[in-house]
């Protein structure tokens, strides 16, 4: 009786994990695939810039989403935002200002707010960016904040995603 109710439950399992399969690679429909990640993890300063880049090519008509991923912890309030310089075949193209914490869809967040001491970790869309022209586009990044000496930066991520 035992040796049936193991098998059972195998037999339940292995279906369970087919029937998942199909779900998680439909992820990338959704959410689209990493293209290219930034690990910043740090805040930029006078003196001390802190840059990541990545270059793609690019065709004409695709889009590319720029996701945050971001663990930090602060007391009071601390404006944090990517600055990202888009070049196209060495020529610039684009300059955004990312506010990491608006976003219109996020991944995993956890946030906990005691008395003004915030700890905060998420994974979210930030802003899509669609491509004129095919060739080679490069994505430089930094983060800068303001003063603020109890924060924290244990990751500041640019995703970007197709």
């Amino acid at each position: 009786m035992k040796q049936q109710r193991t098998l059972t439950g195998i037999n339940r399992t292995c279906w369970g994990m087919a029937l998942l399969l199909p779900l998680l690679s439909s992820c990338d429909a959704l959410l689209g695939k990493e293209v290219a990640r930034l690990p910043i993890n740090e805040v930029s300063t006078p003196g001390h810039e802190v840059v990541r880049e990545a270059s793609l090519q690019l065709q004409k008509g695709d889009e590319i989403a720029l996701w945050s991923d971001m663990d930090l912890a602060y007391e009071g309030a601390s404006p944090v935002r990517f600055q990202v310089q888009v070049t196209k075949d060495g020529t610039p193209f684009k300059e955004l200002q990312l506010d990491p914490t608006e976003k219109n869809v996020t991944i995993g967040e956890v946030k906990t707010d005691i008395n003004g001491s915030v700890k905060w970790r998420f994974s979210g869309k930030n802003a899509e960016l669609v491509i004129p022209d095919a060739g080679s586009y490069t994505f430089k990044a930094m983060l800068v904040a303001a003063a603020n000496p109890s924060l924290r930066v244990t990751k500041a991520e640019l995703v970007l995603k197709q």
